[in-house]
């Protein structure tokens, strides 16, 4: 009996209920019916929603197998991977610049519609809930704290500045009172003052008394820099091997990705970087080639116009080349924005948004354009490519549009190591379709590899293995030509996101490996765009469903 319609039944249940416990998260796919409420970050919440969790988990496995269901295996991983978060009381440690409640708030702010007068109104009854949101997680961490999870004093010194250089800002730059409205309303002004006025009364306190934990409570019993990884926290191994788990989707260990990680940048990458460096710069010595890279200021960009005009010609280009490598091209548009100035200091140097699956907001490659003199230019090529074309615009945009799948497996982006993966592998490709200009956009790219392979040295030796935060910054300056400071803020985000980093280089190996299994089984039949094409159709997955699928592609 075909038992698919009872999966795809669930799966929509599932997906509805993730809308309802995440009001924020609906809003920016573009669905309003929860524009007047926020998210939830209590424990009493969290048991509540695991409940939830718990019985479509059952009701799935009780479902049975009928061959292959990429549906149901991604749902019954998904919901095992939620359910032992929720378990782990994640919550309690998530005070970081990456995943805070504030960093989410301040990161989404700008991302959100008001399209219609109804959820104009809506907006400002949110504002509450916000305030609330911020107020719950602060809690959250002081749990934390009583059962003895300190957090990494550095995530809080980060999480401090962002807040406040939010709370610093004009209030007539306020993101949240900037909210973009209904277009030609004559209620605008009334509209925007009222928003204004809850904001100024509720939202800016909130995130006032926020920071007063995170500098009054947490500060002072967090983990010092000489203890910064989970290691030290007495649950932390059990933590970490879930959080590796969560973000590779393969039962890999903290040892085997270091040691994985220390082949790539002790013994791999060298051979490549002589290779480059000779001709870009007429020597095979790394050092040489690196100091090269970090130190000619003639490498230097002048200003932050400069990074933008090459960002946008290496885009642009990318945009020209795709369709002779890719059969499905996704309808969005996507556009290149610069990172916000009140986060700038403590993000990466480039991020990609998504766009709204209704068409209302294209995708964003975000570019950070903070101490612009600072920057080199042989990174912005591969950061290019990384985050929008061929990399993350191509997958996550073509997902999106996928709309004969199950929404979870469209919009929710959970599996890391193939999102992430395909963005490393988007960098790799783009020399194969001739995207880079020069020998030192090459290194650029040779340099983002190593640096992703240094993450699964530092990140397993932060948490994993006792190092210092000074131990990994000076590993990654030592083996990655990437500027100091930018190895201290990724370093830092390696310290608040224990298993993330590790996704990029894992991913990126098997989408090469199993394009190289594919080619060898179809020989002169391989079909570079009917393989891209495979990777991408079935939206966002997990490496053992990608495996899968490329090998059914290949037999057939």
């Amino acid at each position: 009996m075909d038992r698919s319609g009872d999966v795809r039944a669930v799966a929509d249940e599932y997906w509805e209920a993730r809308l309802e416990e995440s009001p924020l998260l609906a809003s920016f796919l573009g669905d309003h019916r929860y524009d007047d409420r926020a998210d939830e970050a209590s424990a009493d919440a969290d048991h509540r929603r695991r409940r939830k969790w718990a019985d479509l988990r059952q009701r799935m496995a009780e479902i049975p197998a009928d061959g292959v269901d990429e549906t149901r295996e991604l749902l019954l991983g998904d919901l095992d991977d939620t359910i032992r978060q929720i378990d782990l009381r994640l919550a309690e440690l998530q005070s970081d610049q990456m995943q805070g409640a504030h960093a989410g708030l301040l990161m989404m702010a700008g991302q959100l519609r008001a399209p219609e007068p109804e959820h104009a109104e809506m907006a400002v009854t949110r504002i509450g809930g916000l305030a609330r949101l911020l107020d719950q997680a602060a809690q959250r961490y002081r749990e934390g704290l009583a059962a003895g999870r300190t957090p990494a004093k550095i995530n809080v010194t980060r999480s401090l500045s962002q807040v406040d250089g939010y709370l610093a800002s004009p209030a007539e730059r306020d993101p949240f009172v900037r909210l973009a409205g209904p277009p030609d309303w004559d209620g605008t002004d009334a509209w925007r003052a009222r928003l204004a006025d809850a904001v100024r009364d509720e939202l800016r306190p909130a995130f006032a008394r926020y920071r007063e934990v995170l500098a009054g409570e947490l500060a002072p019993a967090a983990r010092p820099d000489d203890r910064p990884g989970l290691c030290h926290l007495a649950d932390g191994e059990e933590i970490y091997r879930a959080l590796i788990e969560a973000h590779t989707g393969l039962p890999l260990t903290a040892e085997e990705l270091h040691e994985f990680g220390l082949d790539e940048v002790t013994k791999k990458l060298p051979v490549e970087f002589a290779e480059v460096g000779e001709r870009a710069f007429g020597t095979t010595a790394l050092t040489e080639i690196f100091a090269r890279l970090l130190d000619d200021t003639d490498l230097r960009y002048r200003d932050g116009e400069e990074i933008v005009a090459h960002a946008r010609r290496c885009f642009e280009a990318a945009r020209a080349a795709m369709g002779e490598w890719f059969g499905e091209l996704p309808r969005a548009a996507c556009e290149l924005t610069p990172v916000p100035d009140y986060l700038a200091p403590d993000v990466p140097p480039a991020y990609y948004m998504p766009p709204a699956p209704d068409g209302s907001r294209p995708g964003q490659y975000m570019v950070n354009l903070h101490d612009p003199t600072g920057r080199g230019r042989s990174g912005t090529a591969t950061m290019t490519f990384h985050e929008a074309i061929p990399g993350h615009h191509l997958q996550l945009a073509i997902a999106s549009e996928r709309t004969g799948l199950p929404a979870f497996r469209r919009l929710a982006h959970r599996h890391t190591a193939f999102v992430e993966g395909w963005g490393l592998y988007a960098e790799r490709l783009s020399d194969e379709m001739g995207l880079y200009e020069t020998d030192l956009d090459r290194l650029g790219m040779l340099g983002a590899d190593a640096w992703r392979a240094c993450r699964l040295v530092v990140d397993t030796g932060l948490h994993a293995m006792g190092w210092t935060r000074q131990q990994a910054i000076d590993f990654m300056v030592e083996h990655a030509p990437i500027d100091r400071d930018t190895i201290t803020v990724e370093v830092d985000r390696y310290i608040g996101m224990p298993g993330q980093a590790l996704a990029y280089k894992v991913g990126q190996r098997e989408i090469l490996r199993l394009r190289e299994e594919a080619r060898a089984a179809l020989g002169a039949g391989f079909d570079i765009k009917g393989f891209h094409d495979t990777a991408l159709g079935a939206a966002t997955v997990s490496l053992p469903v990608l495996r899968n699928r490329v090998r059914a592609w290949a037999g057939a």
